[in-house]
């Protein structure tokens, strides 16, 4: 009776396991490839012409530069641009 039990048991995790795989390759089929997890959103990242690190305009150290915005990644970075640019 016991081995009746542990069998059914057995039974209803394995079905239920290979429903939730069936399931799964179901929906990623039925998405196509057009289906991503990139953010939708796209955030514009600026160079810094010292390392080449990209980084956020709002968080980089900004100077001007005949007349353009030249964005570092840190104000050591920067002073070696000055020293270059000197």
């Amino acid at each position: 009776m016991t081995r009746l039990i542990l069998i059914t048991i057995v039974i209803a995790l394995a079905s239920r396991v290979l429903w939730r795989l069936v399931a799964g390759i179901l929906e990623g089929l039925a998405a196509g490839p057009t289906r991503t997890r990139a953010p939708q959103r796209s955030i514009r990242m600026v160079r810094d012409p010292v390392c080449g690190t990209f980084v956020l305009p709002d968080r980089a150290v900004t100077m001007a530069d005949e007349g353009r915005a030249v964005h570092f990644c840190s104000d050591a970075c920067r002073d070696r641009y000055l020293r270059r640019t000197a």
